[in-house]
């Protein structure tokens, strides 16, 4: 079974830029697919962007262009590269993973979250 911790949220002005990591315990990540996640206040989780293990990458139309997902698999860490933030990127945004190499399909594992907020 696999453990994820977030960490990198923080408070930023809107055009800023943050880089969000994932560190997995438990398990190498090289044969998941990976994604992050978010909940912005009162509304659902919804899906940023996903990475499977062939290095395919797909992102939600919002954050296209401005946000990137990277892996590390040496160091089991899975990274959200963030820029030009606006303010409707606030949330707690979650790793997640899923212990198969396409992202078809739902996910069994999430971390605990990090908050980002932009103003």
């Amino acid at each position: 079974q696999v453990q994820l911790v977030e960490s990198g949220g923080a408070s930023v002005q809107a055009g800023g830029s943050l880089r969000l990591s994932c560190v997995a315990s438990g398990d190498t990540i090289g044969r998941y697919c990976m994604g992050w996640f978010r909940q912005a206040p009162e509304k659902g989780r919804e899906r940023v962007a996903t990475l499977a293990s062939d290095g395919s990458a797909l992102y939600d139309i919002s954050v296209r262009g401005r946000f990137t997902i990277a892996r590390d698999n040496a160091n089991n860490t899975l990274y959200l590269h963030m820029k030009n933030l606006k303010p409707k990127d606030t949330a707690i945004y979650y790793c997640a993973a899923r212990p198969v190499p396409t992202c078809r399909g739902s996910f069994g594992y999430y971390g605990q979250g990090t908050q980002v907020t932009v103003s």
